[in-house]
């Protein structure tokens, strides 16, 4: 882990850390949530809180894998397209039914693919290995045209998931795969690690919501709606609890309607301004590890502890981040913090996003000694990835996310980036 030196406020208490450290605080204090019991197709992105045993098997009978004709592989013995074995079909058998004949020998019953296996018969020979496209109408007998051995083309029962067996194990993530084998083990819910909810207060006295008419010295609140998206998108449920004015009594107000969440996002308030609330009301109503961690953007970043109570009015004590007032930093500290804490708290494992080595193409960096991340569109092409800025990096211009498909992250230790240089870059969605 990085060993940079902390910045100490007078006090004693720890205001700036590195990235790492600020992520290792951030995770040490956030757990896997509990379980809940979810329809499956409300489940994807939710990690399963214990195993799932096969009740049947899958598939339940043993089943035609070809559209074809029923038959024991004994009658196709030599059987070839100079010399096919001429069989008596006896019956047809669709998909979802049960045949109410059973196969001798010289029989055969034309089939479709799913069907279960008729008595008696052991193989399936399929439509094209036979002379059915040469009959006009449905026939009471059909020339076999290749010779098959036993089990060809059945597919036997509980191949797939055999019962008794476990199907799935506690901790997989669900994806559209593991909604179809819960599927097909006739599981309607299933039981998951539940989603946090995230509750999502923007702070000061010029901010306005989408839905009133904008007037002179004020902006739109676009923090609160790119954070609930971006928690939706990490599979959080966001609560929106609106703006705070710049005085203690409306932050309080706001925040009391919070206290049932998991976790507590602002975004502003946090900066060394006169009207910067939020530290203090941290201090002052709940517990404040640190204020500031050495990047840009997202300097002014605080976290620390708040106290709550859960659904059944049990006190509880929720995680609290304070994210930077400007767009750009609020949504660069979120995918790099906020991100892995929720994902933590689903019960995930893989907690960061991905990262790939990039030729820096059009612009110089320089960082000046603090973990950068730019942003900026990165593509593949032949011989590697090339990545070039996005727009001008001022942490206001909201644009700049929009056009980007990855962060260049650059680290302390280097002053700048020119072109040509090597970089990481992570990956956004």
């Amino acid at each position: 882990m990085c060993n940079q030196p902390r910045s100490v406020s007078p006090r004693g208490e720890v205001t700036m850390l590195s990235v790492e450290m600020a992520m290792e605080e951030f995770l040490r204090n956030v757990d896997v949530l509990g379980a809940e019991e979810r329809p499956i197709l409300e489940c994807l992105g939710q990690v399963l809180a214990a195993d799932v045993y096969a009740n049947i098997d899958v598939p339940q009978h043993n089943n035609s894998a070809m559209d074809g004709y029923a038959l024991q592989s004994s009658d196709t013995r030599g059987a070839s397209l100079q010399r096919p074995k001429l069989l008596r079909v006896i019956e047809t058998v669709a998909a979802g039914h049960m045949a109410k004949k059973t196969v001798s020998r010289g029989m055969a019953i034309r089939i479709m693919t799913g069907a279960p296996i008729p008595p008696g018969a052991d193989s399936v020979v399929r439509f094209e290995d036979t002379d059915e496209i040469c009959r006009q109408q449905p026939s009471a007998e059909i020339a076999i045209c290749q010779e098959v051995s036993v089990g060809f083309n059945v597919r036997l029962a509980g191949e797939d998931i055999a019962k008794g067996n476990k199907a799935l194990s506690a901790g997989m993530l669900i994806r559209p795969p593991e909604v179809g084998v819960l599927a097909s083990l006739g599981l309607a819910s299933v039981k998951v690690i539940r989603r946090p909810k995230v509750a999502i207060l923007s702070t000061g006295d010029e901010i306005s919501d989408i839905t009133e008419p904008l007037v002179s010295g004020k902006i739109y609140n676009s923090n609160t709606y790119s954070l609930a998206a971006l928690i939706k998108s990490y599979g959080g449920v966001p609560i929106v609890l609106g703006v705070a004015n710049d005085n203690e009594d409306s932050l309080l107000a706001k925040i009391n309607q919070g206290l049932d969440a998991d976790l507590l996002l602002t975004s502003g308030g946090i900066n060394t301004g006169d009207y910067d609330l939020v530290k203090t009301f941290l201090a002052k109503h709940g517990s404040i590890r640190f204020s500031s961690v050495r990047m840009k953007p997202g300097k002014p970043l605080a976290f620390g502890t708040i106290k709550g109570t859960n659904d059944g009015g049990v006190s509880k004590v929720i995680p609290y981040f304070g994210l930077p007032g400007n767009p750009v930093s609020c949504m660069v500290t979120c995918e790099v913090f906020v991100r892995p804490a929720i994902l933590k708290m689903l019960g995930q494992k893989n907690l960061f996003k991905p990262t790939v080595e990039a030729t820096m193409q059009d612009a110089k960096i320089k960082t000046n000694g603090t973990r950068t991340f730019a942003r900026a569109n990165v593509e593949k092409k032949e011989g590697g990835y090339v990545v070039r800025l996005t727009s001008h990096q001022k942490s206001g211009m909201l644009i700049s996310m929009s056009l980007a498909n990855g962060l260049i992250v650059i680290p302390e230790s280097e002053n700048e980036v020119r072109t040509g240089d090597k970089v990481q870059v992570m990956l956004l969605d």
